[in-house]
């Protein structure tokens, strides 16, 4: 990064990031994304991130996330059930395994340490 910004998270276009035929369980969810910030070493990321209804497993990154748009119930394997809306914050450990059922297109912005 070279200066400071700002972005406008509703309204920032995002592009294409395929999941894999295994990480979905149902329906057919489209993720897209950007990154906004990343650091020298490529350890810190920042960035917005979106998908739309459907069922997904993942393995979750260190993360802390702020949803903007939309809605989602999260299940992390032997943990808590996370029922995410707008204006909600939520943490996600390295290493969470997850099934994230998406009820309304949800786009986030979130910040990844690797």
């Amino acid at each position: 990064m070279t200066h400071s910004f700002v972005l406008n998270i509703p309204d920032a276009d995002l592009e294409p990031e395929p999941l894999a035929p295994e990480q979905i369980l149902a329906g057919t969810p489209e993720v897209t994304g950007k990154v906004v910030w990343e650091s020298h070493d490529g350890r810190q990321v920042r960035g917005i991130w979106q998908i739309t209804p459907g069922v997904v497993t993942d393995t979750e990154a260190d993360e802390l996330f702020v949803v903007i748009s939309g809605s989602a119930t999260i299940e992390v394997e032997d943990g808590p059930t996370l029922k995410v809306g707008p204006g909600d914050l939520a943490v996600l450990r390295e290493g969470d395994r997850t099934t994230w059922t998406v009820h309304e297109t949800l786009r986030k912005a979130y910040a990844i340490n690797l």
